[in-house]
């Protein structure tokens, strides 16, 4: 079985194909814990699919889900490489995801351990294990490095 470590590496992976499309670097991928595989993985795809939905996790929530023939992937582990925004918290609560780990914090626009903390609320569906700051320089750092670029600076 391989590390939180070597899985949040397979999703800085999809983060660099993201940002080689222009798209922002944010990467994802969903393991099943009991095998070890990748069921799915996706950059973030927003400007190319002309989709404001097409966010990593709900690219790779959407690939699992097909792939699997079933919506809730119970039991199924989320690598992000940015903690998840409201849209995605919402998507990993109704897909039932058992737990996420997320590499960088979002102060701005994180619904997990900031702003709304949406599993933190009485009324989500499901509340998944969280854990957060696997990698979190290393993707915090690509961001950095894209959006520094996009300034030109």
């Amino acid at each position: 079985m391989q590390s939180d470590d070597s899985y949040m590496r397979a999703a800085l992976a999809e983060a660099l194909s993201a940002a080689a499309r222009g798209e922002t670097p944010v990467g994802a991928v969903i393991v099943d814990p009991k095998t070890g595989e990748i069921v799915a993985a996706a950059g973030n795809g927003p400007i190319g699919a002309h989709d404001p939905t097409a966010h990593a996790e709900i690219a790779a929530i959407r690939e699992a889900a097909a792939k699997l023939g079933n919506y809730r992937l119970t039991d199924l582990t989320l690598f992000v490489t940015l903690e998840p925004c409201a849209m995605c918290a919402g998507a990993i609560s109704h897909a039932r995801i058992g737990r996420v780990v997320y590499g960088a914090d979002d102060p701005k626009g994180g619904a997990v351990a900031h702003g709304p903390k949406l599993f933190e609320q009485p009324t989500i569906h499901w509340r998944p294990t969280v854990e957060g700051g696997v990698m979190g320089e290393e993707s915090a750092g690509l961001l950095r490095a894209f959006f520094k670029a996009r300034r030109g600076k």
